[in-house]
């Protein structure tokens, strides 16, 4: 008897690449959602000294000490395996990638993480002061620092969601391994991301959603890949 066929390694598996990357990318999304959830409810720039101390000093701060100290950043870490394991998936085709689009959205998938971090610790560092350290809360850098990371995280990182959608994209275009309207739908909101330029939280939805979609369509991909398909050892 001829020895058996070996099976494949732990991630070497096409399928396995598709599920993986759709539910880091799930996972990122919905994190994201549901932190710019919990913030809506923080004051706004124009609220009143009395409404800023009864917020920081009720059990208000430590939903927005979740979000900027767990969530959020979970949600950025989320994104790097999501980077990561987007183009495995797509270098696993062993279609011809353009390295300029490739190289735009590693870099811009990076950049936006790193202002998704500081935008966490802008809406945070106020409740942090009052929950870690007693200090007494300044009305003034309690409506600064919450609107520096609305500027963060809804201008200029949305900025760099928009680069990378639209690297991904092209990417998509490139090697033919995302549908064509997908494709273009992927430019209209990157364009939209782009030139936007609103504090509205609606904003934020946008990105998520593109990700979700994307995430979705991975889904079906893999449900249609033969089960004992690998990607290469070398795909990157």
């Amino acid at each position: 008897m001829g020895e058996p066929e070996p099976t494949p390694a732990p991630g070497q598996s096409l399928r396995q690449a598709a599920y993986l990357t759709a539910g880091l990318g799930i996972v990122h999304a919905v994190l994201l959602l549901l932190s710019f959830w919990i913030l809506r409810s923080m004051p706004g720039p124009g609220a009143a000294e009395a409404t800023l101390i009864a917020f920081y000093g009720g059990a208000d701060r430590r939903r927005v000490l979740a979000v900027g100290l767990y969530l959020l950043p979970f949600a950025a870490i989320a994104f790097v395996w999501f980077i990561v394991a987007l183009r495995m998936w797509v270098g696993s085709h062993g279609r011809p990638e353009q390295a300029l689009f490739s190289n735009i959205q590693l870099v811009s998938g990076i950049l936006f993480i790193a202002l998704l971090l500081e935008a966490a610790a802008a809406y945070s560092i106020d409740a942090a002061v009052v929950e870690f350290s007693n200090g007494s809360l300044n009305p003034a850098l309690a409506r600064q620092f919450p609107q520096l990371g609305r500027v963060l995280g809804l201008v200029l990182a949305m900025r760099l969601a928009a680069m990378f959608v639209i690297a991904t994209s092209s990417i998509g275009r490139h090697t033919r391994v995302l549908p064509a309207w997908f494709i273009w739908l992927g430019y209209v909101v990157g364009a939209f991301l782009l030139l936007a330029a609103t504090l509205s939280a609606v904003l934020i939805l946008v990105f998520p959603v593109w990700v979700l979609t994307l995430c979705v369509l991975l889904l079906v991909r893999a449900r249609q890949i033969p089960r004992d398909a690998t990607r290469p050892r070398a795909a990157i």
